[in-house]
Formats: C-alpha cells, structure tokens, sequence
C-alpha cells in the first residue's frame, strides 16, 4: 500500500497547528522539502518540531526518503490555494499561466482576492481576471 505523502505531511504539519504551503520532492525522490507558515511568522524550533514529529511519522510509515528539510515560504512565499489568494489580496505578487493569456503568460500586479473562479490581478495596463485553473504558479513579490 502506497501512502499518499502530501495528504500525510498535511495532516502531520495541520495537527501541530502550522500551515502546509509547498511540499517539493526532487526528482529521485531523495530530498523532501516542507514549506510551513502560521501567522506569528515561523522560528527554528518551529521547523524542528514539524521535522521531528515527520521523522516520527515517516518511520511508522515506511517512507523512503534521505534527506527532510523544513522551513518557512520565505518572503516570496507561493500562493498556491484560492484561500491564499484571497488572504494576500492587496499586495504583489508574480503570476505565470499554464497557457498564454493574449500573448503573455507572465504577469505582476497587486492581488485584488478571487471572483467567480478567477484570480482578480490589477497590472499596469488595468485588471485582469485568470481562471484560477489557469494559474501555473504564483508568489509574492517581496518589499524590502
């Protein structure tokens, strides 16, 4: 039987009260990478906690693995869930299409939330509406 590795990672890092924004896994399956956020921001020992508790999981459940890393989104943290969509409206984010849009596929603009299935997107050359679908993948565009 063949565990469903992101749906446990996401129960594991939801029960210990931090949100599940990525999970990557290289492409021999050697190195799994864990992105978690909670609202205070995360700390080392954060990281620790959720890669021990993994680690804990990982060998009761025969997950085969070499290397774990954890830790935050960073400041371009990805927006991946139409929650996060309407969670960071209001601020910039980066947005590349699965297919061009006119001729384009890559955009910036500030994240107005969701409408009717579709990411809400003002650009220099007004607002833009994606099909949530559509979206290949989107980050936030970090202020310094």
């Amino acid at each position: 039987m063949r565990v469903d590795l992101g749906s446990l990672i996401e129960q594991v890092v939801n029960g210990l009260g931090f949100e599940l924004v990525d999970v990557e896994l290289s492409p021999k399956g050697r190195l799994l990478r864990v992105f978690i956020d909670i609202e205070r921001g995360i700390t080392v020992d954060d990281c620790a906690t959720v890669s021990n508790q993994l680690t804990r999981v990982f060998e009761v459940e025969n997950v085969d693995y070499d290397r774990l890393e954890v830790s935050s989104p960073g400041l371009d943290r990805p927006i991946k869930k139409a929650a996060d969509f309407e969670r960071f409206a209001g601020q910039e984010i980066q947005l590349r299409t699965s297919l061009p849009v006119g001729s384009q596929r890559n955009f910036v603009g500030v994240l107005q939330g969701m409408r009717d299935g579709a990411v809400v997107l003002v650009t220099d050359k007004g607002e833009l509406q994606i099909s949530f679908d559509d979206v290949e993948k989107a980050r936030l565009v970090p202020k310094f």
